[in-house]
């Protein structure tokens, strides 16, 4: 399962990076002690962007907090746009900033919820081995998340596991207990009131076209006004590398967009699945593959694959910006990755536009799931970092410069994880603030 956490690596060397929190390697001296900033601009009104902004007003009260987002409402891509899942660390590789934080990450969001009345449910997991060559895997996965502290895991044989999903297939299967469901479209606009509520501001319809450095801070131009910062925060998701660029760096990885595209179960199909049963992930793709999802508003998700987007927000098919498609195609890593994973992505492709395909790897973890249960759903985008040796960055990435904090990477279980992934950024901070 080694391939489930690829690292990043510092140059063409392949030193590797320190892995909490991984950072890219840069020519320009560390942040160092200064006088404390009096603002900070947060791009991207994503929920970790939003809690970023939370963060910072509870832990520095005295300091002008905006986040700045260029659609109409905050959370209108990523965080809104997913399975909607309470991830507890089963996947991540031990040690790894993705087992750290999505450990602290899933309690902070638990008691976020409670507090602010956001829906969710803690319901528990099933990941199925569909057949016998998927035991080791399988085991490998129950011991990550041993290792991690999860608690509550158990090997369940098939008949154990029909007393929790009555309908699943299968040999065997890892129940976790602490895996859960969340609304978090209502933990953007939670966090998104907390911000207010606490004297920092989340400025709508306000595109960042240029980056500007000046006197030791920022000039950000927005279309809706200009702002100026003393420390800027980037957590554009999709675009964060295209930010980071405004501002003057030449990160090595890219932002490749990858669809995810869902199915619903049919109302009188819905009782084929009680909460999430998810497969075990093919350890030579780095994708967790279609599962199903009980959502905490009510209704079965299946799905998602995992096919390229020929734009950054491309949730149809249909929806192609070139220039964004030729910066993906221009990228050396996005054709070495399709190199080593033919197979796989092309039976990706193939599922996209076959209903039978994808009910098919449905149904090795239902088997009575039938193309006629399932109905066309919505779609999110998965903003990928990728190496130019076509490596997938599967864990956290912030680069840190003296003024400026960009998130280049918060794949899954970022959502889940984006208080604890704040907490970081605020301590990274920390020497910018003192006195």
């Amino acid at each position: 399962m080694s391939n489930l956490a690829p690292s990043l690596t510092r140059d063409a060397s392949s030193r590797r990076l320190d892995p909490e929190p991984l950072q890219e390697a840069n020519n320009q001296a560390p942040m160092q002690n200064r006088a404390p900033c009096a603002s900070v601009v947060v791009i991207g009104g994503g929920i970790i962007g939003l809690a970023v902004a939370y963060k910072l007003r509870q832990a520095h009260p005295g300091f002008a907090v905006t986040v700045l987002e260029k659609e109409p409402g905050v959370g209108r891509h990523q965080s809104g746009h997913n399975s909607g899942v309470l991830h507890a660390g089963l996947y991540y590789t031990p040690g790894s900033a993705k087992a750290r934080l999505a450990i602290s990450g899933i309690k902070q969001m638990r008691a976020f919820c409670e507090e602010h009345a956001v829906p969710h449910e803690i319901c528990g997991k099933l990941v199925v081995a569909a057949d016998q060559a998927e035991i080791p895997a399988l085991r490998e996965l129950l011991k990550r998340g041993e290792a991690n502290g999860l608690s509550g895991l158990r090997w369940l044989s098939l008949s154990e596991m029909r007393d929790i999903e009555p309908n699943v297939g299968g040999v065997a299967g890892v129940h976790v207990p602490e895996e859960g469901i969340v609304d978090y479209a209502r933990v953007c606009a939670a966090l998104a009131a907390e911000v207010t509520r606490l004297g920092g501001s989340v400025v709508t319809d306000a595109r960042v076209h240029a980056l500007r450095a000046v006197d030791g801070g920022w000039v950000v131009q927005t279309r809706a006004r200009e702002f100026r910062s003393d420390i800027l925060i980037n957590c554009a998701g999709l675009h964060s590398d295209r930010v980071a660029i405004l501002a003057g760096e030449r990160p090595r990885l890219a932002i490749i967009p990858f669809r995810g595209e869902y199915y619903t179960l049919r109302p009188d199909r819905q009782y084929l699945v009680r909460n999430l049963i998810y497969p075990v992930p093919d350890p030579t793709f780095p994708f967790l593959g279609v599962h199903f999802t009980r959502h905490v508003s009510g209704g079965v998700e299946a799905g998602p694959n995992a096919v390229l987007a020929f734009a950054r927000e491309g949730y149809r098919k249909s929806t192609v910006r070139f220039t964004e498609l030729a910066r993906s195609l221009a990228f050396p890593g996005l054709w070495r990755f399709l190199a080593k994973h033919p197979a796989t992505a092309w039976g990706e492709v193939q599922r996209s536009f076959s209903r039978r395909l994808f009910a098919r790897a449905l149904a090795r973890l239902v088997p009575e799931i039938v193309p006629s249960d399932l109905s066309p759903g919505g779609a999110g985008v998965r903003a990928q970092a990728m190496l130019p040796t076509g490596e997938l960055v599967n864990d956290f990435v912030f680069l840190s410069r003296p003024t400026a904090l960009h998130v280049l990477n918060a794949p899954s279980p970022g959502a889940t994880a984006c208080l604890a992934i704040a907490d970081e950024i605020v301590r990274t901070l920390a020497p910018q603030f003192a006195a």
